[in-house]
C-alpha cells in the first residue's frame, strides 16, 4: 500500500495528505488550469525546447519560428554564418515579424506593420520617419535574444532563466548519442503536427513506460521479444529494444529485420538496436539504425498538446536502406496509433472522483524520476487534492 504523509510548505501553509515516491502524480494536476500556469512559469520558461535541425538553416537569412506558451521565437542564420535565436516580437509595437514555420529573410528583417527594421543578428538599422523618434536610442531596441544551445547537430532555445546545458543533461549518454553522427544528418521528411486532448504529461508518462509494451504495442513485442529496457540517469531516460532473430508475422516487421543492412559506424550490435531517449521535461529522441526521429510535445492547455516530430538520416542510397527506411515509418505509425488511444484513455479516466494517485512498481524508474524533478520544481504536486484557488500566487 502506498504511504501517505502530510506536507508543509516552507511559509507554513499545510498541504492535503500526499502520495510518496512510491506512487505516481496526483490527477488533478493532469487537468488543473492554475497548475498548468505554474508549469508555464516555473517549469517551461526555464526549459530548452528543440528547433530544429542546423542543416535546415544551411544559409544566411534562413529561419525556423517556434512558437510556444504564448511565445514566439525565431532560429536564423546571420550574415557571418552564425547561429541567433531571439524573441519573434517587434520592439515598436509588439508586430510578430517572421509568418510561417520556415523561411528565408535575405539580409533583413522587416516588420510588416510599421517598417521598423532589423540586420540579421538582431541590431535595429532602420526605423521610418526617424525624426518623429527624437530620443529613440537604436541599440536599445534591438531583437531581444533567447538562449540558443546546438547539441550534436540540433538546435535548442530556452526563453528565459539558468540551468544545466542540454549537453550537460545528455552527458550520461554523450558517447552513445554520438556514435549516430547526426551532426552530418539530413531531414528525411516533413515535419508533423499531431495534436492530442491529453495533458502534456501523459504524452511524457507514456513514451517513458516500459510495462505496458508487451501488453499495448504487439508489433514492438514481435521486434523485441523480451527485452525491452529502461533506466534513468538525472535529467535523461533512456528505453532500449533489439532487434530478435526470430521472424515476425507481420510483414512490415518481418521486412525490416530480414533487410536492415548494416551500418558502417554502428557495432553490429547497435545496427539491430533501437533506442530512446526522453530528456526533461517535453522531448525525446528516437535512434535507429537507419534514422533519427525527434518527437517534441508542447502543452497547449492543461488537456491540449501538440506533438511535433521529424526524422534525419544520413545519405544512404542502398536499396534496402530506403526500404527500411519506408518500414520504420509504418511500423512506428502503428504504435503512434495505439499510444494516442492509450494517453487518450489515460487522460479520461483521471477525471474520475474514483482516481487520485497510483502506485508505481520498483522498475518505474523513469515515472518516479519525473515525478520527483516535478514535484521539486512545484512542491504543491504531492497533494492529493487541488489546493484552494489561488494557491499558486502565494509560493
Amino acid at each position: 500500500m502506498a504511504r501517505l504523509y502530510a506536507g508543509r510548505m516552507q511559509d507554513g501553509r499545510a498541504i492535503p495528505n500526499a502520495a510518496s515516491q512510491e506512487t505516481s502524480l496526483p490527477a488533478w494536476i493532469y487537468a488543473d488550469p492554475e497548475f498548468f500556469a505554474a508549469e508555464r512559469d516555473r517549469i517551461f520558461r526555464k526549459a530548452w525546447q528543440i528547433a530544429c535541425h542546423v542543416s535546415e538553416l544551411p544559409a544566411p537569412g534562413d529561419y525556423r519560428t517556434l512558437d510556444f506558451l504564448g511565445e514566439s521565437l525565431v532560429v536564423l542564420r546571420d550574415g557571418t554564418g552564425e547561429l541567433r535565436a531571439f524573441h519573434n516580437v517587434c520592439r515598436h509595437r509588439a508586430a510578430r515579424l517572421l509568418d510561417g514555420s520556415a523561411g528565408q529573410c535575405r539580409n533583413r528583417i522587416t516588420c510588416p506593420y510599421h517598417g521598423w527594421t532589423y540586420a540579421l543578428d538582431g541590431r535595429l538599422v532602420g526605423v521610418p520617419q526617424r525624426e518623429a523618434f527624437p530620443r529613440l536610442d537604436l541599440q536599445a531596441h534591438g531583437l531581444v535574444p533567447a538562449a540558443i544551445e546546438i547539441y550534436r547537430g540540433f538546435i535548442f532555445v530556452r526563453i528565459e532563466g539558468s540551468g544545466p546545458s542540454v549537453a550537460e543533461m545528455m552527458a550520461p549518454y554523450d558517447a552513445e548519442f554520438a556514435l549516430y553522427r547526426t551532426e552530418a544528418m539530413q531531414p528525411l521528411g516533413r515535419l508533423t503536427l499531431r495534436e492530442r486532448a491529453v495533458n502534456w504529461k501523459n504524452v511524457g508518462d507514456n513514451y517513458s513506460d516500459a510495462l505496458h509494451i508487451r501488453v499495448a504495442h504487439p508489433g514492438l513485442t514481435r521486434l523485441f521479444g523480451e527485452g525491452y529496457g529502461v533506466e534513468n540517469q538525472g535529467y535523461v531516460d533512456k528505453m532500449w529494444g533489439a532487434l530478435v532473430a526470430q521472424a515476425s508475422n507481420n510483414p512490415s516487421e518481418r521486412a525490416y529485420q530480414h533487410l536492415l543492412p548494416p551500418v558502417e559506424h554502428l557495432s553490429p550490435e547497435r545496427g539491430r538496436l533501437w533506442c530512446y531517449f526522453k530528456l526533461w521535461p517535453n522531448m525525446a529522441f528516437d535512434l535507429y539504425p537507419d534514422q533519427v526521429d525527434f518527437m517534441h510535445w508542447i502543452p497547449i492547455s492543461p488537456t491540449r498538446t501538440l506533438i511535433r516530430e521529424i526524422a534525419y538520416a544520413l545519405p544512404d542510397e542502398r536499396r534496402e536502406m530506403r526500404i527500411c527506411r519506408y518500414l520504420n515509418w509504418r511500423i512506428n505509425r502503428r504504435v503512434s496509433q495505439e499510444d494516442r488511444a492509450l494517453i487518450e484513455r489515460v487522460q479520461q479516466g483521471m477525471g474520475s472522483s474514483s482516481y487520485a494517485v497510483g502506485p508505481l512498481g520498483t522498475g518505474e524508474v523513469s515515472l518516479r524520476a519525473f515525478a520527483d524533478r516535478l514535484r521539486e520544481a512545484i512542491p504543491e504536486a504531492v497533494a492529493l487534492r487541488a489546493p484552494a484557488p489561488g494557491w499558486s500566487a502565494c509560493a
